[in-house]
């Protein structure tokens, strides 16, 4: 796998914005705050990613020492087209500086894989991240210390990465290079969802030769699954399934609209939505929106304070989603994310800032006019 180059240190591309929650006002007085999107998680603020084994967490400069003694291996190396050998030790300090500038940008999240041995913290790898924030697109890239191959933390450290970066970060990609002799990294991939896509010619700073490289890639969908589609109609099998889902705007008295963003493990994870969800069976619409909004957010909103306001008609592979839009300007209680979910709330001239699901996008300009 290609990791995060050491050498080269092109200028900081733009930070991917991820939007800082504002917190949750019981109503009638909100702060008069607009929710913005500020910089991608990263700096001082970032918060380590745990796996059942793993800590992925930003380097420091105490990691120098421990890092050159695990890259600085022909066998690390060979399959590395970034990393040179033999490994200056002086690199080492040089580049974990450079990691730390980046993820304080929001341009790109390296990371070191570390585990337990007894209660000693012990450095394994590095997992690796850089953003494109023009194509919205993230490029993967690890590597593992020879001593901790074939125990799965290659597959543990970046299926994690992966993960989290759809959830928290504005990409609609991420893609991979393998050198065609690196069969371990194929499965890694594989593993975790990447598809193969194509070649590429790569020059390796290892040994100055060019090298053939697989191209794999992976959206959300490739991997948190795609939308569930619900069962076919027993009289007629062949008809595309009708998925009914509820949705409501809360509105402020300052005209803002709450967003919900899926968290990370759900369908569609790291999109915005509008509060709400799909109707059991018999339930209307109202009962439906009254029973989410109540175990999402933790609020409590009567029937006559939903309005039908507008509808979607979406065509998912699958099943077609309908989805009335109702909105809502009173209910009681703070709305409390309680799924994990994050909350903002937005004016509505910036809703289009915030990525959605597909068949959420036609109510927007609906709601802006609106509003």
């Amino acid at each position: 796998m290609r990791p995060p180059p050491p050498l080269r240190h092109p200028g900081p591309l733009t930070a991917p914005h991820k939007v800082r929650p504002i917190p949750t006002q019981v109503q009638p007085k909100p702060p008069r705050k607009t929710a913005r999107k500020p910089k991608a998680a990263g700096g001082a603020s970032f918060e380590p990613l745990k796996t059942e084994r793993l800590t992925l967490r930003p380097l420091r400069a105490k990691d120098a020492e421990a890092l050159h003694r695990l890259v600085n291996d022909w066998e690390v190396t060979r399959t590395l087209a970034e990393i040179p050998y033999p490994y200056p030790r002086a690199l080492a300090d040089e580049w974990i500086a450079s990691t730390l500038k980046e993820l304080a940008d929001g341009a790109a999240y390296h990371l070191a894989i570390t585990g337990k041995e007894g209660r000693k913290e012990t450095i394994v790898g590095v997992v690796g991240l850089r953003l494109d924030s023009t194509r919205r697109t993230g490029r993967l890239g690890y590597w593992v210390g020879r001593d901790y191959w074939r125990h799965g933390v290659a597959t543990e450290a970046a299926r994690r990465m992966t993960r989290w970066a759809f959830a928290n970060l504005t990409l609609d990609l991420i893609e991979a290079e393998v050198t065609e002799d690196n069969l371990a990294s194929f499965k890694v991939l594989r593993r975790i969802g990447f598809r193969e896509v194509g070649t590429g010619v790569r020059t390796s700073l290892t040994n100055r030769e060019d090298h053939t490289v697989i191209v794999f890639e992976a959206t959300r969908d490739d991997i948190f699954g795609r939308p569930e589609a619900p069962a076919a109609h027993a009289e007629n099998p062949d008809a595309k399934p009708l998925l009914l889902v509820a949705a409501c705007a809360l509105v402020d008295v300052d005209g803002r609209v709450l967003l919900a963003r899926r968290p990370e493990g759900k369908k569609m994870a790291g999109l915005w939505e509008f509060p709400g969800g799909k109707l059991n069976p018999g339930e209307t619409p109202e009962a439906a929106l009254i029973r989410e909004l109540k175990e999402e957010l933790g609020i409590d909103v009567t029937a006559a304070c939903l309005a039908p306001f507008a509808f979607a008609s979406h065509d998912y592979e699958g099943f077609h989603l309908l989805m009335p839009l109702f909105l809502c300007r009173r209910w009681r209680g703070i709305p409390t994310p309680r799924e994990n979910q994050t909350l903002a709330w937005v004016r509505a001239a910036r809703l289009t800032e915030y990525e959605m699901p597909p068949a959420d996008k036609p109510l927007i300009p609906l709601l802006r006019d609106f509003l």
